[in-house]
């Protein structure tokens, strides 16, 4: 019987960085998963560490947007028809959330997360020999519109409150920066303090192997096996069943699967996404993420290619790949930039967890002694995984933390 201070399941960028972290402090750690690090949702997303992020996602507010997504006609959300009933009081409470005020607090409350994002990858990064995949050029944001730069106003102010730097730019001044692209647009935002990665698998595999190099156990398992074992938590894993004091559920998406059977539902959501990687025709090239916001999509230089990132869709987690958000944002995008034929025969999907008030839940779990949780940080996983390891692991180990976790607490869903 193989026995562990912590077991952390999920082998995503969340749960490695905990397992890192807590191996660092010097416990017996194995990290649990039915797949390689990395390989889930943490596979795809478009590799921007965004320590100068303000706002999250939103409801959309335009009527006519609204319109277009109801229609099917948008390339910013698509979903399934058949799914609408069980996704919408999750809807209401999303739009609820993205109310001004709303917004603003939730953008305070999640300031110090982010505010440690950048440093804690670095870190993470250099321990691990991992340095070149990233990268400090900052991203683009780009408006077709003036309209759409002019809504962007509130998130400036909030942004420069903070101390985040940012620099305005009209169209020459983006196509200074990355003279690749076509000018369709008319103005630009280049959030100069965001990191970017160029292969998230390779990141997450490389901090997985500074795990193990810190003496941490990789373990083939299904987490769904977890039960209680007299005074142990117990999973079953290829090699054996493992047991360990204490457990952290890590597992994004899949994290209901494993709370269900524990007595404990949190209202987590699921956006799907999909990216598809495309050569560059010619000697066009990018040297940062460019998102084009009224489109929905990002444009993202990766080891594998341009990688194109889809809008959201609203269905089933496990529910058939409906990609045809692309045929929709392919052609805005191949305006904006010369993308060549595609890399793979078909796009790549993934699942992100969401709570409808954008805040994961990083906390001991209700009712359950000796189960922590660190899962729902939606579009921001890639982002957040280190900094959630080392609050996480400060928590568990007694540290103080160093921001009050207390807004990433359970105790919010409370009615």
């Amino acid at each position: 019987m193989a026995h562990t201070d912590i077991i952390v399941l999920g082998a995503g960028i969340v749960g490695t960085s905990i397992a890192v972290h807590l191996a660092k402090r010097g416990l017996s750690v194995a990290l649990v998963d039915r797949g390689g690090p990395g390989e889930g949702t943490s596979y795809g997303n478009a590799g921007i560490i965004e320590g100068n992020t303000v706002f999250p996602a939103a409801f959309p507010s335009s009527l006519v947007e609204l319109v277009r997504i109801a229609l099917k006609r948008s390339p910013v959300a698509n979903y399934h028809l058949a799914f609408l009933p069980q996704i919408a009081p999750w809807l209401l409470s999303f739009r609820a959330a993205s109310q001004p005020a709303r917004l603003i607090a939730t953008a305070q409350v999640m300031r110090p997360l982010f505010a440690r994002a950048i440093a804690e990858h670095e870190t993470l990064a250099a321990e691990a020999g991992a340095e070149r995949h990233l990268s400090r050029r900052g991203w683009l944001k780009l408006y077709r519109t003036d309209g759409a730069f002019a809504s962007q106003m509130v998130e400036l102010d909030l942004a420069a409150r903070f101390g985040i730097a940012n620099v305005p730019l009209d169209r020459d001044a983006a196509l200074a920066l990355e003279p690749s692209l076509n000018g369709v647009f008319r103005h630009a935002v280049h959030w100069t303090g965001a990191v970017s990665v160029n292969n998230p698998l390779a990141l997450t595999r490389a901090y997985a192997a500074r795990f193990a190099a810190l003496g941490g156990l990789a373990l083939t398992g299904d987490a769904r096996s977890l039960h209680r074992a007299e005074r142990y938590w117990r999973v079953e894993t290829a090699s054996g069943p493992l047991d360990a004091g204490d457990v952290v559920i890590a597992l994004g998406p899949w994290t209901p699967d494993v709370l269900a059977p524990l007595g404990i539902k949190l209202p987590l959501a699921i956006k799907r996404g999909y990216h598809w990687h495309f050569r560059a025709q010619g000697n066009a090239a990018l040297s940062r993420p460019v998102v084009d916001v009224e489109n929905g999509y990002n444009l993202a230089p990766m080891e594998q290619g341009i990688r194109l990132t889809s809008g959201v869709e609203f269905a089933a987690r496990d529910a058939a790949p409906t990609p045809v958000q692309f045929d929709r944002l392919l052609p805005a995008a191949r305006a904006l930039f010369p993308l060549g034929a595609p890399v793979e025969p078909k796009p790549w999907l993934g699942a992100r967890p969401c709570f409808a008030d954008s805040r994961p839940v990083i906390a001991r779990a209700p009712h359950q002694r000796g189960v922590w949780l660190a899962f729902g940080h939606g579009h921001w996983g890639l982002t957040l995984g280190p900094a959630t390891g080392r609050l996480i692991a400060e928590m568990m180990t007694g540290a103080t933390p160093f921001c009050d976790p207390k807004p990433y607490g359970v105790e919010r869903f409370a009615s």
